[in-house]
């Protein structure tokens, strides 16, 4: 925390709030003053300065009360800087880093590190959720937008993930934006019940927050999350959601009276998310991977936000309200979601089961309407719908109940030999959890299997 009269001593410039409107001061007097420059007020509070105007200083104020006109400011001739460490490791903290102990200081606008010191993606991501792992695998390093219309299931994915992730030692960064704190409060407990807080940090801001704050937020996790990166570990962040941080970005600019653009927003909006999501990546010392979580409305994904937010990340999970409504869990679209760079890194086995998945569900649905016209079947066509429910009733999956990605592999060849009916897949999972010897054996028909047949032929005696 900086003491006014110990920086004006330093610096020597003063300046006066000359207008103030809800989380932007006006301030005059600050001739040497530069974007993106810690400021402090007399009465303790801190602020940034967000543009330099012809006669004064813009200043985005981190402050729930606003400041009065006519307090004294000065500036301290540094960038915006965060608390980071080691500490912060199951902690909740707010959107500027405080509550997490942290000890080294970083600046939170950073630029992304450039092309050389990236690396290709290439090693799979563990969701623990079988649709995803298998037909729209994420890597190490990947941003994968997470969309769709409220309440049709997105938490629940990246949650399951976090879960997934944690319990497997990763570091994950689960960012909330404008939410509730009955919502925060509830994800702090969902940690602690399932025994993974102590790898979980959570960046909170909730609508009570100063707009810059909310507004900072998702820049304070990506910051924590280079900190980890640079100690050399791969870390998860989930930035929960994009379309109310693009929101409160609006009101920010509407209130500095910047001109408005499609939709109201400003015209920088595409670089105030771009700048962020390019600072996730697979890099020489660790891996960030970004999943940014925005909403869609009656399932529209041509919206402004949307669209900028597909352009710039590597494929994108779409829940579907109406396979939702239809009693599908999770309610994700395998033929509208994408994945630019996840296949690369799954084995040659797992690949060849999505592309023979993703056929099947292809045909499944043509031959659904076959049936829904009341046409006689034939035999083929039967066998077609059969192998369909099969695989529709393995990817129904319970909340919050993960899937091994070995259990995955041998399930789903199973399941496209006609060898299993496709449910009780968690029983399954918790005996390969508990169960050593069965553990083994499917590890070793997995890791033995080079395609779909061998595959089958290994797993034919086994009785689940």
């Amino acid at each position: 925390m900086h003491n006014f009269k110990d920086v004006l001593d330093k610096v020597g410039e003063v300046g006066v709030v000359d207008e103030v409107v809800q989380s932007l001061a006006r301030v005059s007097g600050l001739p040497g003053a530069k974007i993106g420059e810690m400021i402090v007020f007399e009465t303790g509070e801190m602020g940034q300065v967000s543009a330099l105007l012809t006669e004064q200083v813009e200043v985005l104020v981190f402050a729930r009360t606003s400041v009065r006109v006519g307090t004294r400011v000065t500036r301290t001739n540094e960038p915006l800087k965060i608390p980071v460490g080691e500490a912060m490791l199951g902690k909740l903290v707010d959107g500027l880093g405080r509550g997490g102990d942290g000890v080294e200081m970083r600046n939170i606008d950073v630029t992304p590190e450039g092309i050389t010191t990236r690396k290709k993606v290439n090693k799979p991501m563990e969701t623990g959720i079988s649709v995803v792992d298998l037909l729209v695998p994420i890597g190490w390093g990947q941003r994968e937008l997470v969309m769709g219309d409220r309440k049709t299931g997105k938490t629940h994915l990246i949650l399951q993930t976090i879960l997934t992730q944690a319990r497997l030692g990763q570091v994950c960064i689960y960012t909330m934006v404008g939410k509730d704190k009955a919502e925060i409060k509830k994800s702090q407990e969902f940690f602690a019940k399932h025994g993974v807080a102590k790898n979980v940090i959570t960046v909170a801001t909730s609508s009570n927050d100063s707009l810059g704050e909310i507004f900072k937020c998702p820049y304070t996790a990506m910051t924590i999350a280079e900190y980890f990166k640079d100690k050399g570990r791969n870390v998860l962040v989930v930035l929960d959601d994009m379309t109310t941080h693009a929101k409160f970005y609006r009101e920010l600019a509407l209130l500095a009276r910047r001109f408005p653009g499609r939709d109201s927003y400003p015209g920088d909006i595409f670089h105030v998310h771009s700048r962020l999501m390019e600072r996730a990546g697979n890099f020489e010392k660790g891996a960030i991977t970004c999943l940014p979580v925005i909403d869609t409305v009656a399932g529209d994904m041509t919206g402004y936000i949307q669209t900028n937010l597909m352009s710039m990340t590597d494929g994108h999970i779409y829940f579907d309200s109406n396979l939702y409504f239809a009693g599908r869990r999770p309610a994700i679209n395998p033929f509208l979601s994408v994945t630019r760079v996840g296949r690369q890194t799954q084995n040659h086995l797992r690949r060849a089961l999505g592309q023979e998945i993703l056929t099947t569900l292809n045909n499944f649905e043509k031959a659904q309407s076959f049936v829904r016209f009341g046409a006689e079947l034939g035999e083929s066509v039967r066998q077609m719908l059969a192998k369909g429910e099969r695989i529709m009733k393995f990817f129904n999956q319970p909340q919050y109940d993960g899937i091994s990605a070995n259990v995955q592999t041998l399930l789903s060849g199973m399941v496209l030999a006609g060898l299993w009916e496709g449910d009780n897949a968690e029983k399954i999972q918790q005996d390969y959890q508990t169960k050593p010897e069965f553990k083994q054996t499917v590890d070793d028909i997995v890791n033995e299997s080079q395609d779909l047949q061998s595959l089958a032929a290994k797993a034919k005696g086994m009785t689940l």
